[in-house]
């Protein structure tokens, strides 16, 4: 019996003591403070991204358009052709620039032809511009000689004139025909060049990835060439074209490596890196966005033109730093101000930088040695949405922060007991 009485009296503060501690977790602290939950400070890594969706295009894609009008006759390629440059895709009914050929090879010869004629011309005008110079010299010589009047050489003098003012005239109509050969055969080949435009070939080695045109169908090229075909250049080879807000675009570089996913196929990581951002804006309802063009390895040929890509690009990344949940930094206690104060506090964003990825500063909330709330001003850097960088704190690793109140509602549910038979 006397050996039982220590051990009764130990089970008896063990008892009291459980059933202090369930009191505690029961009903909390005394009535009117409140309850705080706690994050510990930690280390660990931590990566600055920024988020975004775009569209997955080939690098190269060329529009295949028709510089002439007409009726299509036949197509030779469909959607997903493999084709190479200079290969045949379509053709354009030819018989109306055929036509127009034959009609220009008649004018340039009806043009050579009266090169020839203005060629004789010359060659009489050159001749009675012979005949009138021994005629001159003839009735010089006659008159010296007193055997006929001046007169007479004045005459033949005008009709040299005459001559020699015919000889020009013919020269230049000669001139001017074989200007005009020159333009015909200008006019030919211009014909030749559209009857050549009825035979639509590849520009470019690649794939077609649309067609918009069908057999017996007329296309009319006006000011604008009809679209008649799409051909990628290289499948294998694609790209990303995502718009980043302008809040963002200031950490972005090229070569900053970038993953995405596509809908397609949600188990798969795809990976690529910046390679340009466009320095041209787009404001659609007030928001300013840049084009950002990533790469996009394809060597299975699974991703197609057209997919959308949850784009996630990181700006910048640590391996071992002090780092501390966001609610913390977004955490203010009611006695700090009024009530509306400590709800702004706690929206996303409130404390914690500028940013993703941005420094600045913020204010933590540790339990100080009165049991109250206390302020610690802190610097902040790199924030990848759940967490935030440390950079210089005197906060040890494993100190516990605030991060918000426990509810009223969690403070007045009842402990879990036995159930009842």
């Amino acid at each position: 019996m006397t050996l039982r009485r220590p051990f009764l009296i130990l089970g008896l503060f063990a008892l009291i003591a459980v059933g202090g501690y369930g009191g505690y977790r029961t009903f909390g602290p005394a009535a009117g403070e409140p309850e705080y939950k706690f994050a510990k400070v930690e280390r660990g890594p931590i990566t600055a991204t920024i988020a975004a969706t775009g569209t997955l295009n080939p690098v190269v894609s060329v529009q295949v358009s028709s510089q002439i009008s007409g009726q299509i006759r036949e197509i030779l390629v469909d959607f997903n052709s493999v084709v190479k440059a200079g290969q045949l895709i379509a053709q354009i009914a030819p018989e109306t620039y055929e036509h127009k050929v034959r009609q220009a090879e008649a004018d340039l010869e009806a043009a050579r032809a009266t090169v020839a004629v203005q060629q004789a011309e010359i060659y009489r005008a050159q001749v009675n511009l012979a005949d009138a110079e021994r005629d001159f010299a003839r009735k010089k010589t006659l008159v010296e000689k007193n055997f006929i009047s001046p007169a007479e050489l004045d005459k033949v003098k005008t009709t040299l004139d005459a001559t020699r003012a015919q000889l020009r005239v013919v020269e230049a109509q000669a001139r001017n025909s074989d200007a005009l050969v020159k333009q015909r055969a200008a006019q030919l080949g211009q014909a030749k060049v559209d009857l050549g435009r009825t035979e639509l070939r590849a520009p470019v080695d690649g794939i077609v990835i649309k067609r918009s045109v069908e057999p017996g169908q007329t296309v009319a090229a006006s000011l604008q060439a009809p679209e008649m075909f799409i051909i990628a250049r290289n499948l294998s080879d694609m790209q990303v074209e995502t718009a980043i807000d302008e809040a963002d675009v200031g950490r972005l570089q090229v070569g900053q490596e970038a993953a995405f996913t596509v809908d397609a196929f949600p188990g798969k990581r795809f990976k690529g890196e910046v390679k340009q951002v466009r320095k041209s804006a787009t404001v659609v309802s007030n928001v300013v966005s840049y084009t950002v063009v990533i790469s996009a390895a394809n060597p299975d040929l699974i991703l197609l033109p057209g997919m959308t890509a949850n784009v996630r690009i990181t700006t910048a990344q640590k391996d071992s730093v002090l780092k501390v949940a966001n609610a913390a930094l977004r955490f203010r206690p009611a006695s700090a101000g009024d009530e509306k104060s400590a709800l702004a506090g706690r929206q996303p964003g409130a404390g914690g930088g500028k940013g993703r990825g941005a420094a600045g500063t913020g204010k933590l909330w540790v339990i100080g040695s009165d049991g109250k709330p206390s302020p610690v001003e802190v610097k902040t850097g790199l924030n990848d949405g759940n967490q935030t960088e440390l950079p210089d704190t005197d906060l040890a690793e494993g100190r516990e922060v605030i991060v918000g109140t426990v509810a009223t509602a969690d403070k007045a549910k009842p402990a879990a007991g036995p159930r009842p038979f």
